[in-house]
């Protein structure tokens, strides 16, 4: 080490040529990681396509990017113009040839990070999207990108890195990079080790750097270290302690009905979960479909606002024709419009757990452009009220036990102002002393006059609440009627076991 020259090194700090050498790595680097970025993200949905065509050209560019060499990539692309002169303008220059280069090969890979971050999106998170009628592009912009960016990000700025190093190759096709440079001073003053232990500082530098900012924007998009605030408790927040009895004087039912199940079947493989099922809601009618675990009652009600097809049959919404099997497209044309009529509360509340339940409540209003954006939030602000949760407004999903996020689901599905509510077992994942604070909400909403219909196993509830309870079994309706008829089924009967083993 006595002849290692440490003032040359201290003198490579400000030199020049290294700066300039290092800003273009910067910026060929950025680009590159923007580029593919943005790219790999929409070759990951090609590869995720249904469509098989789409999602066959996606494997391929993966596939054939990934296997050839940026080495072999590079020099291709510097010397494509002698293929193809009128790309002599452009490839002729080192810096765009190893930009367009670097981007194809990364791209391949980029994609398959953001294909990971695809997958961990929950299925339900779309589903809750699309029954708040956001189309394809804004489902994939509100909910799917923040989130799979989220996930995505630790690998991505991995493959920045990566990026960086790669740049070195570059100066294959003589782009004036940090190691270029490095190597036209040590050509000189045969200085090798001194000379790239200043190549290595510098590539050092731009990686710290930029994992820095990496690393300040993991803490912004991780929701769970943000502190939310509280807004000051209504009184509202202790009126779901009851509702009257005297209040649950609702409107009386008219003789159209507003939603129509007619003759609708639904097999998955040779399994028929649904056969011929025909049902009726009337307006301001509170239906519980109740039934042994595998009747069918989900996949029933879930068909109602198309998140699943059906074989055959029809469904209508108003009198108008909503979803009919015979047609190609299945669903009317003006789908993502009228779906807006129909609320949908999980059994697993699918909350988007990157929005404050604020946003949560004001996400769909604010889509369809409903009203002002001063309207909105005082109309989200009213129903988190409604359900007692205003104070809790500025928290995320995580933060609320699991009634608050059912509560908090519920006041998403009003914010549309739908005409009729579906909720699929909207207690069942809850723990049994969170279950009422969920039901009280409900009976305020029947006490309202909302038009609804609940799949549910909480017996003595539907027995309560409802005009109307529907037993299903093996895909098919076997009982329906007011509560006191299902009570005093004879003993012995199917419908009069089933009550007794629910503790109806």
């Amino acid at each position: 080490m006595t002849d290692f020259d440490w003032t040359y090194v201290w003198g490579l700090v400000s030199y020049g040529d290294f700066w300039e050498a290092t800003l273009l790595v910067v910026w060929l680097s950025v680009l590159t990681w923007v580029l593919g970025t943005v790219l790999g993200f929409f070759v990951a949905l090609a590869k995720q396509s249904p469509k098989k065509p789409l999602s066959l050209i996606a494997s391929v560019y993966i596939w054939f990017f990934r296997s050839l060499p940026l080495l072999v990539l590079l020099i291709f692309v510097y010397n494509l113009p002698q293929l193809l002169p009128q790309t002599a303008a452009l490839l002729s220059a080192p810096f765009w040839a190893g930009l367009i280069a670097m981007v194809l090969s990364e791209t391949a890979y980029i994609a398959e990070i953001h294909r990971g971050g695809l997958l961990s999106i929950p299925k339900g998170q779309l589903e809750a999207a699309r029954a708040l009628g956001i189309r394809f592009a804004g489902r994939y912009r509100h909910i799917v990108m923040p989130q799979a960016l989220r996930v995505a990000l630790p690998s991505l700025a991995n493959e920045f890195v990566t990026i960086v190093k790669l740049t070195s190759l570059v100066s294959v096709i003589s782009l004036a990079e940090i190691l270029l440079v490095g190597q036209r001073l040590y050509t000189r003053n045969f200085k090798v080790m001194e000379t790239m232990l200043a190549v290595a500082a510098y590539y050092v530098f731009i990686v710290t750097v930029f994992s820095y900012l990496v690393g300040r924007a993991e803490h912004w998009l991780d929701v769970t270290k943000r502190t939310p605030g509280e807004m000051e408790p209504t009184p509202s927040a202790d009126k779901l302690a009851a509702v009257p009895q005297a209040a649950q004087k609702r409107p009386a039912a008219t003789a159209h009905p507003l939603v129509s199940v007619e003759g609708i079947s639904k097999s998955f493989g040779t399994k028929r979960v649904l056969n011929d099922v025909s049902l009726s809601i009337l307006p301001g009618e509170v239906v519980s479909i109740i039934g042994p675990s595998g009747s069918g009652k989900t996949t029933l009600i879930r068909t109602i606002n198309a998140l699943q097809d059906i074989d055959s049959g029809c469904i209508r919404l108003d009198g108008q024709t909503w979803i009919d099997a015979e047609v190609q497209h299945q669903v009317c044309e003006n789908f993502d419009q009228r779906v807006t009529q129909i609320g949908m509360v999980f059994q697993n509340f699918n909350l988007f757990p990157h929005m404050s339940v604020l946003d949560n409540v004001r996400l769909a209003p604010r889509y369809h452009s409903l009203a002002s954006e001063q309207e909105v939030s005082e109309q989200a602000l009213n129903l988190l009220d409604k359900v007692g949760l205003k104070a809790h407004a500025m928290k995320y999903p995580h933060q609320l036990s699991g009634g608050q996020q059912q509560r908090v689901a519920i006041a998403r599905a009003l914010a549309m102002q739908p005409r009729v509510m579906l909720f699929d077992e909207p207690t069942s994942a809850l723990d049994p002393e969170l279950v009422n604070e969920v039901l009280r909400v409900i009976e305020m909403l029947a006490s309202e006059g909302m038009t609804m219909i609940i799949v549910t196993h909480e017996m003595r509830f539907a027995m309560s609440v409802s005009d109307r309870v529907v037993m299903m079994e093996a895909g098919a309706i076997v009982a329906s009627g007011k509560p006191s008829e299902l009570l005093s089924a004879p003993a012995g009967s199917r419908v009069a076991n089933f009550l007794a083993q629910s503790g109806a």
